[in-house]
């Protein structure tokens, strides 16, 4: 039985509410969108199936015409795109007319980041020659190693991590998990507070959590952004450069500038949506300029 547009946008909305799990408020935001996007094609004489790349433009334009922030002219074709892909898969149509549409430039603010000499400053602060000392230091080598967000750090179990393969285990939002590598030197720290100041802080007391407090309870990120900033002016940091995801904005950058590719780094934040990622496209334009003035014989 062929389904109608309204019926297959209810189906996409069902889809990304129970299998991608995704906030009600993200679900009002597509169906609002999708519902704009509906009225639009009504007014063209449009069926949902039956659009071309130049539908979608047209509709993006409209709704700048109409006084819609970039932003929020962005976030809609996020969901038009999000409906055709669903369509895609569900093989009710071979292509999505939105593979040639490009998301609305606007000014995103670029994520603060700390350069590679106040991370290596930061971590060196950190003198591993107590329990809580050695906990302190692992947690932010690995913050900086992974990029994981401090929930998703705070939230680590002992078998979450796999020293022999240098790789943990990490829980994200609406608890989507994912594996993410460790480099040797985050991985050198993690095992010898697992062996060594771990025990010593726990005592006799058992906990589920990897990174543990004195009562044995585990880190929460209160404690652990105290506890960051407390090292800051060790390193010669201002403290108002110590804010969330500061560490995780340095990961994405310092790859970035190394060469990594956006969609792997996409998989090791663990963010659903690739425009999310390319906030850190700055970085890498820079890094092409760069390659660009070097290699270019007029550069």
């Amino acid at each position: 039985m062929k389904q109608d547009g309204e019926e297959l946008i209810r189906a996409f909305l069902d889809f990304i509410s129970v299998e991608k799990g995704l906030s009600p408020k993200t679900i009002e935001a597509y169906s609002r969108d999708l519902r704009k996007f509906m009225r639009f094609l009504s007014a063209a004489g449009l069926s949902l199936l039956k659009v071309t790349s130049g539908d979608v433009t047209g509709f993006l334009v409209a709704l700048e015409k109409s006084g819609l922030s970039r932003r929020s002219t962005a976030r809609a074709l996020i969901a038009v795109r999000g409906l055709y892909r669903y369509l895609q898969r569900q093989g009710v149509l071979e292509r999505s007319p939105c593979e040639l549409v490009e998301l609305p430039s606007f000014n995103r603010k670029i994520p603060d980041y700390l350069s590679l000499d106040e991370v290596e400053r930061l971590l060196e602060s950190i003198l591993p020659s107590s329990p809580v000392g050695l906990r302190n230091r692992a947690m932010v080598e690995l913050l900086y190693a992974t990029g994981v967000r401090v929930s998703e750090l705070i939230g680590l179990r002992v078998d979450d991590v796999d020293l022999s393969t240098g790789v943990i285990r990490v829980f994200g939002k609406r608890m989507k998990e994912r594996l993410v590598p460790v480099g040797e030197v985050a991985i050198k720290y993690l095992r010898r507070y697992i062996e060594e100041g771990r025990p010593r802080i726990l005592g006799k007391r058992e906990s589920r959590y990897l990174f543990v407090t004195s009562r044995g309870g585990g880190m929460t990120r209160q404690n652990f952004w105290t506890m960051l900033k407390g090292y800051a002016p060790r390193a010669g940091i201002p403290a108002h450069k110590i804010r969330p995801h500061i560490l995780r904005h340095s990961f994405a950058t310092h790859l970035l500038e190394r060469g990594a590719d956006l969609r792997a780094l996409q998989e090791l934040l663990g963010h659903a949506d690739i425009s999310t990622t390319q906030v850190y496209t700055h970085v890498e334009r820079e890094r092409l300029k760069r390659i660009h003035r070097k290699h270019h014989p007029r550069g």
